[in-house]
């Protein structure tokens, strides 16, 4: 999935995304082997087995087989499953779900499939007029690599986002089912765990030293379906800002194409230095220049997913900047560092301590602050609830005010809401829905209740209610607020319904809709 625009129409960085799980047909003919040999024309070959040549060298193998076959028994293909609707026939049963949005469920591959993602509204097919739809399994797949011998799995996120099961696949073909322990959105890790109690599994560890540009890596994963592919190159570069949020990335040129998210990059010593994560590139594939996660960053997510389930991360509550040499200039700096506060976010740590816009963030617990990424990872080391001296310059003077950090939100719709300053969402589990306030029309007017979540495997989610939604009644009762609708349900429980039937709209369509409550 892309994560950066476009670079003048040519290039483009893309998150590795799950394979799509499709039969393999190809036709090789005239494959010639080329054979990578390293060999300066003053020093004999068999020199290189001998200390001063394998110096000169840095220790560069004429195999990399004795490497692989340790480390390459713990790589594992991750195989995804979800609920994503297929069509289905007209005779199916009455509580199969149908295609909301009127239009047919094509795969993304499909040459229609942008044509009938842009029609116009007007000549789409209304609601519960189009196919009729089912949840049925659908499979995608990425990598993965086992950290300790009683079954612990690191992947991306994106691979197992949205993952209804989870099986993981040896190189060996033995296969197991693994639970989703924590994920980590913002650096793009997940952890898993094997379901096989007692079980002893081959496992690799993180490098505790970086690497060094020059250095061999080796990559493993499983690219295309083609599960336990190895590739070698070099890392090109490291502390890379790809677009993706503040922290780092370690480039390599080692083949790395789609189905490979979520595997390891191998040092020499077979450990792993770095989470194979996006790749830049003009059509999605291979062109030599792969990005991971840093060992030493993947290591401490993956402590904190373990023992907490998530990445406990301070909030500071400001949207920043990078100061330039023209801010600077304005704010009377020597030199263009520190990061710019943009704005304040409502209630937020840094507007309960005083913080405003447009004072520049100088220091933090006496550490200077380069630019706008520094500020967001150091906040980010801290735990919440951590008090921490925050220098800024306004109008002129310096000044320290300490701020009690708070809570880094779970997700960008949570850090929207906080920047609204708007309550936060309702959680109806007995619905399978997460509601929150209606947008208000151009009078000024708020009518029913936004659903802003739909639990995937809710009776909601199958009869086609979606995020966007509003509910305007419950059982014949007009709703304004997601109190509305709990009180609404309850009501129901009481009477011993086993459902409630919703008035929703979709867009300029209104449709009722019976839903089954949980619980």
């Amino acid at each position: 999935m892309p994560i950066d625009n476009r670079n003048n129409g040519l290039l483009k960085l893309v998150r590795l995304p799950r394979r799509a799980t499709k039969p393999l047909v190809a036709a090789l003919a005239g494959v010639s082997a080329l054979a990578l040999i390293t060999v300066s024309p003053t020093v004999p070959v068999q020199a290189q087995f001998a200390g001063s040549a394998a110096e000169t060298l840095g220790r560069a193998p004429l195999s990399f087989a004795d490497i692989v076959e340790r480390v390459k028994p713990a790589v594992v293909s991750i195989n995804v499953f979800n609920g994503e609707p297929q069509s289905a026939s007209d005779d199916d049963d009455d509580d199969k779900r149908r295609l909301p949005d009127g239009i047919p469920n094509l795969p993304e591959d499909h040459p229609l499939y942008e044509f009938f993602k842009n029609l116009p509204r007007e000549f789409r097919m209304p609601p519960g007029q189009g196919p009729r739809m089912v949840p049925r399994p659908r499979q995608a797949t990425g990598s993965g690599f086992v950290i300790s011998e009683d079954g612990y799995v690191v992947t991306n996120n994106h691979v197992i986002d949205g993952a209804t099961k989870v099986t993981v696949s040896f190189e060996e073909q033995e296969k197991y089912e693994a639970e989703v322990v924590g994920t980590d959105p913002r650096t793009d890790l997940a952890l898993l765990k094997i379901k096989a109690d007692g079980k002893k599994f081959p496992y690799v560890k993180f490098a505790t030293t970086s690497p060094r540009v020059g250095d061999w890596v080796l990559a493993v994963g499983n690219p295309f379906g083609l599960g336990g592919t190895v590739t070698a190159g070099i890392v090109s570069a490291l502390a890379r800002d790809i677009g993706s949020g503040p922290y780092d990335f370690m480039q390599i040129d080692a083949a790395v194409n789609r189905g490979n998210s979520g595997g390891p990059t191998f040092n020499l010593n077979g450990e792993v230095v770095g989470v194979n994560t996006a790749i830049y590139s003009p059509s999605g594939g291979n062109v030599g220049i792969a990005f991971a996660v840093p060992a030493d960053v993947a290591s401490q997510v993956v402590k904190e997913l373990k023992e907490h389930g998530t990445v406990r991360r301070g909030w500071l509550g400001v949207r920043i900047q990078s100061i330039d040499e023209d801010v600077a200039a304005s704010l009377g700096l020597k030199e263009p560092k520190g990061a710019l506060v943009n704005d304040v976010t409502p209630d937020g740590p840094a507007a309960k301590a005083g913080i405003k816009s447009q004072d520049a963030i100088l220091a933090v617990n006496g550490e200077p602050i380069n630019d706008s990424r520094e500020l967001a990872r150091k906040i980010a080391e801290y735990n919440p609830d951590t008090e921490v001296d925050v220098k800024i310059l306004r109008n002129n003077q310096e000044m320290t005010i300490k701020v009690k950090l708070g809570t880094f939100p779970g997700s960008q719709e949570e850090i929207a809401r906080l920047e609204r300053g708007a309550p936060a969402p309702s959680q109806m589990g007995s619905l399978g829905l997460t509601l929150g306030s209606a947008p208000a029309d151009k009078d000024g007017k708020v009518e029913g209740v936004r659903i802003t979540a739909v639990d995937s495997k809710s009776d909601a989610a199958a009869k086609g209610l979606k995020s966007g939604d509003i509910i305007l009644e419950v059982n014949s009762r007009t709703v304004t607020s997601p109190a509305d609708v709990e009180a609404a349900v309850k009501e129901a429980k009481k009477l011993g319904r086993k459902a409630v039937l919703l008035t929703v709209r979709s867009g300029d369509q209104k449709r009722v809709v019976a839903v089954q409550m949980k619980g």
